[in-house]
């Protein structure tokens, strides 16, 4: 059975490290900090055999050189065909599959632009690795992408199976709660989830991860072809309900703007 064990990175990142109970070896993904990386590594005692990468940006890759420099030739590393990157690596699109041999395990890239338009990210044996594409309650800003590929690139996550685990890179579902509720003030799935939340972060505990099904019950970015979401964002805008891509283009100015 795969082991995912967050390790914590920064003020509010986490790097996801693979690897099953009795296996000397790991992989790790969104590797941003190379000091947080390797004291995990140290202190369980693991082999560094490969590393995920999701997108380009800093506190999602600045662990990857010196993690190279430290663990050798042996660390395999995948990333997108159409990123920029300072690492070698294994080039990958929409389609593509990866094989993680020390874990026997199997994923395929799902393209994913619209924070950046070089995201990708990771789906097998139930779970997505999807760095800042999806949140917990939320979604990725809009760097470089538009507003219509990061929808569509939601709808393609949204269409998993709902027990999926989603692995996301960042603790900000207390605070994508508070704008999905009010979003959806009388969403009893999203109010009994954000108790559930707040209890956990008070106890010091990670939200994650959550899962397909959840998110699509919750979540206001997976939820523009609902009619709560869209006519909530008609009236904050004081315009027409309109369809599920231009509800969501409002939707996320409007987060962007809380």
């Amino acid at each position: 059975m795969i082991q995912v064990i967050p390790i914590p990175a920064f003020n509010d990142n986490y790097i996801w490290c693979l690897t099953r109970k009795n296996s000397d070896y790991c992989y790790l993904v969104d590797p941003g900090c190379f000091e947080s990386a390797q004291d995990y590594l140290n202190r369980a005692n693991k082999a560094l055999a490969g590393i995920l990468v999701t997108h380009h940006h800093w506190d999602h890759t600045q662990g990857v050189d010196p993690l190279l420099a430290a663990y050798g030739e042996q660390v395999t590393v995948w990333a997108s065909e159409s990123g920029d990157y300072s690492f070698p690596h294994v080039p990958l699109h929409q389609g593509s599959a990866i094989y993680l041999d020390k874990l026997d395990l199997e994923l395929s890239i799902l393209a994913t632009p619209g924070h950046t338009l070089d995201h990708i990210c990771y789906y097998g044996d139930g779970m997505l690795f999807c760095g800042d594409t999806l949140f917990s309650g939320g979604c990725g800003r809009l760097f470089e992408g538009t507003a219509e590929q990061m929808h569509q690139s939601l709808s393609k996550l949204a269409d998993l199976p709902d027990d999926t685990k989603v692995y996301c890179t960042h603790e900000y579902t207390l605070a994508n709660l508070q704008f999905a509720n009010w979003v959806e003030p009388n969403n009893k799935d999203l109010q009994a989830y954000t108790n559930q939340v707040n209890q956990l972060r008070s106890e010091q505990k990670i939200s994650l991860p959550t899962s397909i099904g959840l998110e699509k019950a919750i979540n206001p970015f997976l939820r523009c072809h609902q009619n709560p979401v869209a006519q909530q964002v008609a009236d904050h805008y004081e315009n027409p309900v309109e369809g599920p891509s231009r509800t969501f283009k409002k939707l996320r100015q409007w987060k962007d703007k809380a």
